[in-house]
């Protein structure tokens, strides 16, 4: 099964065989790229996909200059445990999503 991440209208999606399977929906305002909700197929559960698509849509929200508010529980998981994404979430709104103010 080949798979991949594609930037789609408000949202990233992850691909299988030319399936949509899982997304990462989010709004942009003001510089900073707001993620609301990720969600995977149940059937394509436990492949790691959810973290394959937050991790390239951090990548490119990196690339593109914006910074996060990650209100996506998944989302703000995976800074967590990958403290090199940390930076993109401002010093002054890590607080309020409890997480670290430092990495």
């Amino acid at each position: 099964m080949a798979n991949d991440v594609r930037k789609g209208d408000h949202r990233f999606e992850v691909v299988v065989d030319a399936e949509v399977v899982g997304y990462a929906e989010y709004l942009d305002a003001a510089g900073v790229r707001s993620f609301e909700h990720t969600v995977v197929a149940d059937r394509f559960q436990g492949r790691g996909l959810a973290g394959q698509l937050v991790r390239q849509a951090l990548d490119a929200t990196r690339s593109e200059g914006l910074e996060v508010d990650p209100v996506c529980s998944y989302v703000r998981r995976f800074i967590v445990d990958h403290e090199d994404y940390l930076d993109l979430v401002p010093a002054d709104q890590r607080a309020r999503h409890d997480l670290p103010i430092e990495a």
